[in-house]
C-alpha cells in the first residue's frame, strides 16, 4: 500500500482493507495496536528487483536487511522469494536460523561483533562476514583457528559520500563509525591482512552510504567509486572483485510531498554505471549485491489503531489519543518521520480538522504525526497509520511497561497471526525476586 488511498483498498463495506482483509475485522480480531503487513505487496518489490537484475544479464543477491523488520515468519517468506539476508546481531542469526533460512545465503554486518556472535556465524556457516575494521580481523582470525573453518568475507569501506537524508542514518561520509576508510589507505592495510590468510575468501567490497534516499546520484558516484577501486586492486594486486554490495537506504513515499522513485529504478541506475565502469576499465562485471529493507517491507506495513481520549482547548491544535505510539513507532521522535493516517471504518471520509496524533505513553513528545488532517474521530473508531512497515516493530520497545503489538500477515484474502501480542507474564518472566535484605 502506498500512502495514497485508492477504490481497490475499500471494500464492500466501505472500510480499509489490506489484501481482501477488512481492517476493522483484523482490529476487532487480533486487537490494537496491531501491525499488518501485506504479503503479496512484499512479493511483488522482490519480483521488481529480480527483474531488473535478470533483464540485465547480472549475477546478483537481494539481501534484505533484518534490521528493517524481522521475526520467524519474515524470515521464512524471503527464503520463499530466493532471496539473501542481511544480518547484523547474534539474535538475528538466531531467529533466521530457527525460521530454517539457509545459513549460505545470511551476510553478517556489524561494526562491533563480539567474539561469541562470529563464532557463532562462522560455526553455522554464515555464507559471508562484511568485514568491518581491524579489530574484527584479529577476532576472525582468532575464530577460524580455533574452529579449523574457513569463510568468506567482504570489506566494508567508507567511501566519503554523503548523501541527502537525516544525519542520524547517514553512513557513507568519511566520519562515520562503519568500514575502512577509503580515503587512507586503510583498505588496503585491512585487504592485506585478510588476504594473506589461507582461512579468508575474499569476495568483494561493500559500502551503505544511508538510508531514506530518494535521488540516484549517491548510488551513482558509489558505484564509480567502487568501480575505481576493484580496477586499482585488479592492477596493483592482481584481484578479481567478486562481488560489489552497494548497500540499501533506497527511499519510500511516506507522504505526498515526499520525493519518490520506484525501489528498483535505483538498482536500474547502479547497473549502468558498473556496466559503463566496467567497460572503461576492461573488467568483468562483478556480481551486485543491494540490501533493501524499508524498500520491501515499509510500504507493505500499517498500523491500526484505537481511538481513545482527546484533549481541546480553544486556539490550541487538538490532540487525539491513540492505544499505541512511541512503543511502536520511535521514528518521528527518533528523525521527525511524518507519515498520513486514514479513517480505516471510512476510508472516504473528508478531512474536517488538523490534530495532532499522539500516543498513550508519558512523553509529550509521543507523537505519531503533528498535522494529522482528519476527519471526524470519535472514540473506539480504528485509524490505520501507514507505511509503518520498516523500523516500527523492529526499533519498538517496552516503555511504561506496555505490552508490544501483535503482528499479522494478510495475503490474498487470508491473514495469519505470526507474531502474538505480549502479555502482562512476558513483561516480568526473566525477572527475579529480591532476595537483598528484609
Amino acid at each position: 500500500m502506498t500512502n495514497q488511498i485508492t477504490d481497490n483498498d475499500i471494500n464492500a463495506d466501505g472500510h480499509l482493507q489490506i489484501d481482501g482483509c477488512d481492517a476493522v475485522e483484523l482490529a476487532h480480531q487480533f486487537g490494537t495496536p496491531l501491525m499488518v503487513y501485506n504479503v503479496s505487496a512484499i512479493r511483488n518489490q522482490f519480483h521488481q528487483f529480480n527483474k531488473i537484475f535478470e533483464q540485465n544479464d547480472i549475477e546478483y543477491e537481494i539481501s534484505y536487511a533484518s534490521k528493517a523488520f524481522a521475526n520467524t515468519a519474515m524470515y521464512q517468506l524471503v527464503n520463499q522469494e530466493g532471496g539473501h539476508i542481511d544480518v547484523v546481531s547474534g539474535g538475528e542469526i538466531a531467529v533466521a536460523l530457527h525460521a530454517g533460512f539457509p545459513a549460505a545465503k545470511m551476510s553478517f554486518h556489524g561494526n562491533n561483533k563480539s567474539l561469541e556472535e562470529l563464532s557463532l556465524a562462522i560455526q553455522n556457516h554464515v555464507g559471508v562476514i562484511m568485514v568491518d575494521n581491524f579489530h574484527e580481523i584479529e577476532l576472525i582470525n582468532q575464530v577460524v583457528e580455533e574452529l579449523d573453518e574457513t569463510t568468506n568475507v567482504i570489506m566494508r569501506i567508507t567511501p566519503g559520500i554523503t548523501a541527502h537524508t537525516h544525519e542520524f542514518i547517514q553512513t557513507g561520509q568519511v566520519d562515520s563509525k562503519f568500514g575502512f576508510d577509503l580515503s587512507s589507505g586503510q583498505v588496503e592495510e585491512g585487504f592485506e591482512l585478510l588476504h594473506k590468510n589461507p582461512r579468508l575468501h575474499v569476495l568483494g567490497f561493500h559500502a551503505h552510504i544511508g538510508s531514506q534516499i530518494s535521488s540516484p546520484d549517491g548510488f551513482n558516484a558509489l558505484a564509480v567509486k567502487m568501480m575505481q577501486l576493484a580496477n586499482k586492486f585488479n592492477t596493483e594486486y592482481d584481484f578479481t572483485t567478486e562481488v560489489l554490495d552497494l548497500g540499501g537506504g533506497f527511499g519510500i513515499q511516506y507522504v505526498s510531498t515526499d520525493g519518490y522513485l520506484a525501489p528498483e529504478k535505483f538498482v536500474e541506475s547502479i547497473i549502468n554505471t558498473i556496466k559503463e565502469q566496467a567497460s572503461q576499465y576492461n573488467l568483468q562485471i562483478p556480481a551486485i549485491w543491494i540490501e533493501p529493507g524499508r524498500s520491501i517491507v515499509g510500504s507493505a506495513g500499517l498500523t491500526l489503531y484505537t481511538v481513545g481520549s482527546q484533549k481541546r482547548v480553544d486556539g490550541i491544535k487538538p490532540y487525539v489519543a491513540v492505544d499505541g505510539g512511541m512503543g511502536d513507532n520511535i521514528r518521528p521522535m527518533l528523525y521527525d518521520a511524518e507519515y498520513e493516517v486514514v479513517s480505516a471504518n471510512n476510508p472516504r471520509a473528508q478531512p474536517v480538522e488538523e490534530v495532532r496524533l499522539v500516543g498513550k505513553y508519558c512523553e509529550s513528545g509521543d507523537v505519531l504525526i503533528k498535522n494529522a488532517s482528519v476527519p471526524s474521530l470519535n472514540a473506539g473508531d480504528v485509524v490505520a497509520v501507514l507505511d509503518t512497515g520498516a523500523y516500527g516493530y523492529s526499533m519498538a520497545s517496552n516503555y511504561n511497561l506496555n505490552l508490544k503489538p501483535a503482528i499479522v500477515f494478510v495475503e490474498k484474502g487470508k491473514s495469519q497471526l505470526v507474531t502474538k501480542r505480549q502479555s502482562f507474564e512476558n513483561l516480568y518472566e526473566l525477572d527475579n525476586n529480591l532476595e537483598l535484605g528484609d
